[in-house]
């Protein structure tokens, strides 16, 4: 199992990096470290020399230049002040001799784990205090099953290094976000559990599923529009058999789509209340909605409203707009009667329900510049009250209804709508089922609540507060707990580490997919860095994604960009993996040209120990010498 390390790996820039050793040291009060004494000054001052870097300050006792100590930090006011810890280190003791003599001038017992950190921060030059030092060793006695003791080593190091809170739920999140797989695997084994779970809230349940669900088939919503499209050609079809319409609408009934008193002659009557026109994105069914309470003296300010959302809709083609222009015109030359508003509503939602159902197949993936996609208006004219972050949960809510449903006719429908959906998959269709689980999981969940604009109810739906939620139940069974805080370790290790570093930011996102039934782990990281101008600077960027697919297995893919110029290295075992590659070469140059990005170069390599360490670890030297397959451009 490979894992992300916590060492950065060299980012790509035009200008050079300061040199890590020139940076200040940083010591807290109780931290030891292992240092040589390089100069003595007046009043017991001295420069201490640790590691690469160096530090001035007052010593308890007068020391010897060229010796070295165990220092430990005593206090770290206007003059570090440092206390000897263990007497002079000869050259000819060894490590060993070292950290026994450091652990027993600190009275704590040479145990292995011990002896393991400390040996880690003396080989990293780094100082750590003795109570992380008693932390460390906890941890390192109860080690998760599939993590390594090195990988262990380098989360507590990192945890030092940031300062962050030294905590075992810190330090398992660490360990858990580093690992570029298994994501699905947790998540499957926590829905397993929960799914078997008795005594918990059971609507607290139900809303986590449901929400998993969402996250587990990120394009089901796109199969349930096109299953809502095809009902609605079927249901405004009057060719269509009568047992075909009311299969039909009986299906729609299960999904809470329509209404249970809906018949075949009043499905298009709007249910409940609209939001109101002042909330974005505006959808067409609250505009049929409010037309339909229109007063006669309000109908020509509702007609400017419904001109102007179809003139400037990009999901209704240009024929389609000009049949509904006209169609409104003609309803200005009647009288502004309530009847005939009414009427006018009905006629023009049923044109609307037409319209975006027959464009639906062929732009799935396509929205407007709202976010709405033609799925999200056909039901927003069915039920106007149902807010947008709600769409998802019902087009699954009708894909379910039709795979559960034992009639023929709906079976099939789910067959044709899932190849449908499957034909359509392209870059934008990754880029919507990454945002849904990546959404749906509430991974910046915490960041989302510090802005009011954000809706809270739809927050709240996510999977990570209502895992929270969760683990505040005292009762919850012991297995369901463990799956559960191993689950939110891994989201939580995402957070962890991604972070900044002056100019330098680095992102890590790991993302659990699964399409038509193949399940693939994604892990992506993203090392750049900030403008002046506080934005990203899109001109330099190093990309790592690392993927486990059924069909390739293990890809790992390395994309440098430097002055917008794109250097991409694809490193797989498959051997006819450069063949496909070819194929693909010209549309990759033209989508990269298009956002105004050069394509140096594809090279195909196949995995060689070096090259999987030097890679998947992150190593900050380039220099690589490679065997494989390239192309170039």
């Amino acid at each position: 199992m490979r894992v992300l390390t916590f060492t950065s790996f060299n980012p790509v820039q035009s200008q050079p990096q300061t040199v890590q050793g020139n940076k200040p040291l940083v010591l807290r009060e109780g931290q030891v470290f292992h240092g040589t004494i390089n100069k003595l000054y007046p009043d017991q001052t001295a420069e201490v020399q640790v590691g690469q870097q160096k530090l001035v300050a007052t010593l308890e006792t007068p020391l010897k230049v060229g010796d070295s100590h165990f220092f430990q930090v005593s206090s770290t006011g206007a003059q570090t002040e440092l206390k000897v810890v263990t007497g002079p280190m000869t050259q000819a003791m060894t490590p060993q001799q070292q950290m026994n003599q450091l652990l027993q001038n600190m009275n704590l017992p040479p145990t292995k784990e011990l002896q393991q950190v400390l040996n880690h921060f003396m080989k990293e030059q780094m100082p750590i205090s003795r109570e992380q030092l008693l932390a460390a060793e906890s941890w390192m006695k109860t080690l998760p099953e599939g993590v390594a003791k090195q990988d262990a080593l380098l989360a507590i190091q990192r945890m030092v290094e940031l300062k962050m809170p030294f905590t075992t739920q810190v330090f398992q999140s660490l360990v858990q976000g580093a690992k570029l797989d298994g994501m699905s695997a947790t998540l499957q084994n926590f829905m397993n559990q929960l799914a078997n779970a008795t005594n918990i809230n059971g609507q607290l349940k139900t809303n986590l599923i449901t929400q998993l669900q969402t996250i587990a088939k990120p394009l089901d919503a796109e199969m349930g529009g096109v299953l809502l499209a095809r009902a609605v050609q079927t249901l405004t079809d009057n060719t269509a058999s009568m047992t075909n319409r009311l299969q039909t609408l009986n299906m729609l009934k299960e999904a809470g789509i329509l209404p249970q008193n809906a018949t075949l002659t009043n499905w298009q009557s709007r249910q409940g209340q609209p939001q109101p026109l002042s909330t974005q994105p505006v959808q067409a069914g609250q505009l049929i909605q409010q037309m339909m309470m229109a007063k006669p003296e309000e109908s020509a300010q509702m007609l400017q409203n419904v001109r102007t959302f179809v003139q400037n809709e990009t999901l209704l083609t240009t024929e389609q707009k000009g049949q509904l222009q006209q169609f409104m015109d003609r309803f200005t030359q009647l009288p502004q009667t309530k009847q005939a508003i009414e009427i006018f509503a009905r006629q023009l939602q049923e044109q609307l329900l037409k319209a975006f159902s027959a464009n639906n197949d062929d732009h799935l993936f396509t929205q407007n510049k709202q976010g709405l996609s033609m799925k999200d208006q056909m039901l927003s004219l069915l039920k106007p009250d149902a807010a947008v972050a709600r769409h998802d949960a019902m087009f699954q809510a009708l894909v379910r209804a039709s795979m559960e449903s034992t009639q023929p006719a709906m079976q099939a429908a789910v067959t044709q709508a899932e190849a449908q959906v499957q034909n359509a998959v392209d870059s934008k269709a990754m880029e919507q089922a990454m945002k849904t689980v990546l959404k749906g999981l509430g991974i910046s969940y915490e960041a989302a609540l510090a802005n009011k604009a954000n809706d809270m109810q739809a927050l709240a739906q996510q999977v990570k507060p209502q895992l929270l939620a969760l683990l505040q139940d005292a009762q919850i069974p012991v297995a369901l707990r463990d799956s559960a805080e191993m689950f939110m370790a891994r989201m939580n290790g995402m957070q962890l580490l991604s972070g900044e570093n002056g100019h330098q930011h680095q992102l890590v996102m790991q993302v659990p997919l699964d399409f038509f039934g193949k399940q693939m782990d994604a892990t992506l990281q993203w090392n750049g860095r900030m403008g002046d101008d506080g934005k990203i600077d899109a001109d330099f960027a190093r990309v790592l994604f690392y993927l486990n697919m059924e069909s390739l297995q293990e890809t790992v893919i390395d994309m440098q960009v430097q002055n917008r110029i794109v250097t991409i290295t694809v490193f797989n075992d498959d051997p006819q993996l450069n063949l496909l590659a070819e194929s693909l070469k010209h549309s990759l140059k033209a989508g990269l040209a298009d956002k105004e990005y050069r394509l140096s170069g594809v090279f195909i390599k196949q995995f060689e120990k070096e090259i999987v360490e030097k890679v998947t670890k992150m190593s900050k030297s380039d220099s690589q010498s490679h065997n494989g397959v390239d192309i170039r451009v």
